[in-house]
């Protein structure tokens, strides 16, 4: 029973969905998008280029361009729940 219960936490915590915020608007032209990995695998610069993309296609939307304002990222050692990370602050410019 207990290896049981040691395999389902194990396969919870490799397999927990990411957290993904989405395009959120901050007011005044300013956007953020936040990342999270569900495990501490998935690299941070994965993370930033996902998050890049994502504000680039947003911003193609109205014929415009990503002009990235700021960022912040998680810091490491990546375990125990603390997995990467990553907050993008973005404007859409012509």
């Amino acid at each position: 029973m207990k290896c049981l219960i040691k395999i389902f936490l194990l396969c919870f915590f490799l397999f927990s969905c990411a957290s993904n915020s989405g395009v959120v608007g901050m007011g005044k032209n300013t956007y953020m998008i936040s990342k999270q990995a569900a495990t501490g695998f998935t690299g941070l610069g994965t993370l930033k280029a996902e998050a890049i993309r994502e504000a680039s296609a947003f911003c193609e939307q109205t014929n415009k361009r990503v002009k990235v304002n700021s960022f912040i990222d998680g810091k490491p050692p990546f375990v125990l729940g603390n997995f990467p990370r990553t907050e993008i602050y973005f404007s859409c410019i012509e």
